[in-house]
């Protein structure tokens, strides 16, 4: 596994990241100039947020021999609109009814260890270069 992506701009306000043999596409809303085509950035990094969440819960239910084809978890945001961030992200996880109750603390605790959650709580330092080629 590489510690590199390549970006590269296809056209208009799409911008593609790519990654050990895959292309990531996003792209602006037909509102922002783009044509809608993909998802915008800030999109997959919610969408990153909720995926290592859910590879957590997938973990600690395979762990345990639980079903995990019923669960249903959500990510859902409140911005501050004078700021122009977000405010508070949440994750909700729902598990149907015969799931085991007294797992439902430790499927929380799991999803604490998602590594994305981690990386926002615990920044690292970013550096930023423009050098010519």
């Amino acid at each position: 596994m590489s510690n590199e992506m390549k970006v590269s701009f296809p056209g208009g306000k799409k911008v593609y990241a790519n990654y050990d043999g895959f292309e990531i596409a996003t792209d602006q809303a037909i509102d922002e100039g783009g044509e809608g085509s993909a998802p915008e950035p800030y999109d997959l990094f919610l969408a990153s947020l909720a995926t290592c969440a859910g590879i957590y819960i997938l973990g600690f239910c395979e762990r345990r021999q639980l079903p995990v084809e019923d669960i249903r978890m959500a990510l859902s945001w409140e911005r501050d609109p004078e700021a122009r961030r977000m405010a508070t992200i949440k994750i909700t996880i729902e598990t149907p009814p015969d799931f085991p109750e007294k797992y439902h603390k430790a499927l929380e605790r799991s999803v604490h260890q998602c590594s994305v959650k981690k990386t926002i709580l615990d920044p690292p330092e970013f550096v930023v270069e423009a050098r010519e080629r």
